[in-house]
């Protein structure tokens, strides 16, 4: 005589596929890199002046600071008054209405200020803005 066993409920294993689940979390991944905006700090803190007619402009842009010692930073790195016509021009080849945007900290000089935005206008630049706080 066959005998039949039966199993219980208990006994059975049921275990949930993870497999779609881990897909879907990497293409969302992928998904929020490529469409994330970094925005590129000069990576250098300025205490600029404010001004009552400050507006926001497009987060696609050259920030270059200038510090009260008289640095010129891009970058993180002192790249000189000299060295702002050569980043211009590398930096606007692909989008030349990119504009550029001096945040000059209260302590500098008119001078140094209006020939970094000559550098910048020599280099390609059609627009350059001066930061301010609002």
């Amino acid at each position: 005589m066959i005998q039949r066993r039966f199993s219980s409920p208990a006994e059975e294993s049921e275990e949930i596929n993870l497999s779609p689940l881990i897909d879907m979390v990497f293409i969302l991944l992928i998904f929020f890199i490529v469409t994330t905006v970094f925005v590129e700090e000069t990576g250098i803190d300025v205490n600029k002046p404010e001004a009552a007619s400050a507006v926001d402009l497009d987060k696609q842009s050259i920030l270059i600071a200038l510090t009260p010692k008289g640095e010129v930073v891009y970058g993180g790195r002192d790249i000189g008054v000299n060295g702002v016509r050569s980043l211009v021009q590398r930096l606007t080849r692909d989008d030349p209405e990119m504009p550029v945007i001096l945040q000059a900290d209260k302590a500098v000089s008119t001078e140094r200020l209006v020939r970094v935005i000559d550098e910048s206008k020599l280099g390609g630049a059609q627009v350059v803005n001066i930061s301010t706080a609002h």
